[in-house]
């Protein structure tokens, strides 16, 4: 039995009342204090941590664990589910956060494993990613220019943005209780067609532009880097600053994180999130599709509220309609939380409908 399913809106924590209200207002003054302040480093470093992102990366860490074990305890029923948040709670508590600070600890510069370009644009930086090793300069190119492209066409975002990525992670696990208040309106789906894609050619202007202006730079007969574009050089730096201010500091920080009580969980990863963007657009051409089971859909409409990408799965099923959609992150959600297993994830290259006689929500991993 689905726990929660008559509680989604009875809680003011869980629909925009007065205690959702004050936990977004506590998320944003978190993020705007350990963004743009130092008061965190002497509390880290009272702690034996090397600053405020350490501290950072412990509560980031101990929030997708917990959530996961809460997500797990609700949803757990289901293998699927099961197999994905635990591979988000192993992919952040090794890939993302162990590796790097053992790293640090061999006074190595970090290395999160489970990023790639263009959600990190310094792995595509030769300013920024020519100081690591050859194996963790190969792995961060063949990682966001091969393996992410192939991946998504042939198993759709899902195993990059519900199985590995540390955003996604957070909204799946300690943001979950909040996934039913995405926006559902058509406003906010060409909103989003707009505002994705303009941010993934930001992504790949301001990328080129780093990397054209390392080109411009030469080292001096005094052994210093130097360039003879200073003008460029300014302008190339300022742009690449706004890019961080703006899109990687407020829209998936401080808004990506601070609007979960009252947007839902996935604001980032649905409207600004240049790797999500670009993803999407792959999977819209590889084998990823949700397949709908013929006349089975009672319009309870459990899928489509439970969508954190907005989308309106009960259209789709009420019409025996499978599809694609750009913006799905293949959670299964839509799937588990179905009363009568309608709905079913899969990777292959035709939509031919689901055997009625299947019973299981969710069959191909």
């Amino acid at each position: 039995m689905q726990s929660g399913l008559l509680s989604t809106y009875n809680s003011s924590a869980r629909s925009r009342g007065a205690i959702g209200w004050i936990i977004s207002a506590l998320l944003f003054a978190f993020y705007l204090i350990i963004y743009f302040t130092g008061i965190f480093d002497p509390i880290a470093k009272s702690l034996g941590l090397g600053g405020k992102w350490d501290m950072y990366g412990v509560l980031y860490t101990i929030a997708i664990v917990g959530g996961g074990s809460y997500f797990l305890k609700i949803h757990g029923n289901s293998r699927y589910q099961r197999i994905r948040t635990l591979s988000l709670m192993f992919v952040q508590v090794i890939f993302a956060f162990s590796i790097p600070l053992v790293m640090q600890m061999f006074e190595s510069k970090g290395f999160i494993f489970s990023l790639f370009w263009p959600l990190k644009l310094d792995y595509l930086s030769p300013a920024y990613i020519l100081d690591y090793p050859i194996l963790i300069i190969v792995y961060a190119f063949i990682g966001s220019l091969i393996l992410v492209p192939i991946m998504t066409f042939l198993f759709g975002k899902r195993w990059y943005c519900s199985w590995v990525c540390g955003c996604g992670g957070l909204a799946e696990t300690a943001g979950d209780p909040f996934r039913h208040l995405s926006n559902k309106r058509s406003k906010a789906w060409r909103f989003e067609q707009f505002s994705i894609n303009f941010i993934l050619l930001l992504a790949i202007a301001t990328t080129a532009l780093i990397i054209i202006n390392w080109g411009l730079h030469h080292e001096s007969s005094q052994g210093e880097w130097v360039t003879d574009h200073a003008t460029f050089d300014l302008i190339a730096s300022k742009i690449q600053g706004v890019y961080q201010f703006f899109v990687v500091a407020l829209l998936s920080g401080v808004l990506g994180v601070g609007l979960y009580p009252l947007m839902g969980s996935r604001v980032w990863c649905r409207f600004f999130c240049p790797l999500a963007g670009l993803m999407g657009l792959i999977q819209k051409f590889g084998r990823f599709r949700i397949t709908v089971k013929d006349d089975m859909c009672i319009s309870c409409g459990n899928c489509s509220t439970y969508c954190e990408m907005g989308i309106d799965v009960r259209m789709y099923a009420q019409n025996n309609q499978s599809f694609k959609r750009a913006s799905c992150v293949g959670c299964g959600m839509c799937a588990h939380i179905c009363p009568r297993g309608v709905l079913r994830l899969e990777n292959k290259w035709d939509f031919a409908p689901i055997q009625n006689d299947s019973n299981v929500d969710i069959l191909d991993l």
